[in-house]
């Protein structure tokens, strides 16, 4: 298998690049009534998106479940689909087919709603993106989210009833940003935000989760006893309105590549933070000329059993 290590200023450059794009799409409205994509044309062409190839893929591999490569280079073999209802969670826009990831995570998320529910005093989770049936890149929204070990949780308490289907497609996560972007909306942010994200970081499998600076800040300002957990808190562009868990990769899984560690302590100095709260990230200036285009990864560009995990035959349906 070929194997990449990908620089974190790569990542950071990644994140900035789709960052607010992700934030917008996560509020796009799904349908009732999806239509499959259409046939390609020429699925053998090397310079093909590999998006196009997994967004085609509407089941799982029949393989044994298996996380290829990075986060944002790589695909999921034996994907497992979180129901899309619990006493505790609903999944969002079933329309976009990502409500799948590797069996670990599918277990956190049902784990971490009951916990979130009884200890934090939260109604229940509202899910959104996971990853595709057999992961890989995305046709919209996602640089990451590739190998079934990503996970977005709405930041809007979930009702105390099932959603209906339509409103699981057109309902809105809550901004919880204000609109200066230096700090939390005090309108909507309530203790019980700190003590879900406190939930999910406490998980021993959870090595990092991503937020938008203004949520760190109010974190660090908010966190009462243990804060250990808070150093797995990292501001990232485009999470205004979710909080993005990010589990390492599972013992035994041969190929599947983890990010660094994070920086030990709490990251809430203020130089921690300095950077995300700067005139260049807060306003940033146009650029004299339009970037161009960012090739998108083709079937080359992943690791070579990403291959056998498109070609594979379809997971029955239990």
């Amino acid at each position: 298998m070929r194997r990449r290590s990908i620089p974190v200023r790569l990542l950071l450059a990644t994140a900035l690049l789709v960052g607010s794009a992700a934030a917008a799409q996560a509020q796009d409205k799904g349908t009732v009534n999806p239509k499959p994509l259409p046939p390609l044309a020429n699925p053998n062409d090397p310079d093909l998106a590999a998006r196009e190839l997994f967004a085609r893929r509407y089941l799982p591999a029949a393989l044994p479940p298996r996380p290829i490569g990075f986060y944002a280079h790589g695909c999921l073999a034996g994907g497992e689909a979180l129901p899309i209802t619990g006493q505790t969670w609903q999944v969002m826009r079933l329309s976009r087919n990502r409500f799948y990831a590797y069996p670990a995570m599918v277990d956190l998320i049902q784990r971490l709603s009951a916990k979130a529910h009884r200890d934090a005093g939260w109604p229940g989770i509202l899910v959104g993106d996971m990853s595709q049936p057999r992961g890989g890149p995305m046709l919209t929204g996602h640089a990451s989210h590739q190998v079934g070990l990503d996970a977005d949780i709405w930041l809007t308490p979930m009702p105390n009833r099932q959603l209906s289907r339509n409103e699981r497609e057109e309902m809105s996560a809550t901004m919880m940003v204000r609109p200066d972007r230096l700090d939390i909306d005090p309108k909507v942010w309530t203790p019980s935000h700190w003590k879900v994200i406190r939930a999910a970081a406490q998980e021993p499998a959870v090595e990092r989760i991503f937020v938008n600076a203004a949520i760190k800040k109010a974190l660090c300002r908010e966190a009462r006893g243990d804060r250990t957990w808070l150093g797995k808190v990292r501001p990232m562009y485009g999470h205004d309105y979710h909080f993005h868990i990010r589990i390492g990769c599972p013992p035994g899984s041969p190929g599947c590549e983890s990010q660094p560690e994070p920086p030990a302590g709490e990251g809430c100095a203020p130089a921690d933070l300095a950077y995300w709260f700067s005139d260049a990230v807060l306003h940033p200036k146009p650029p004299k000329e339009p970037p161009k285009p960012k090739k998108p990864l083709t079937l080359a560009d992943l690791p070579t059993e990403c291959r056998a995990v498109l070609a594979a035959p379809d997971q029955r349906p239990d």
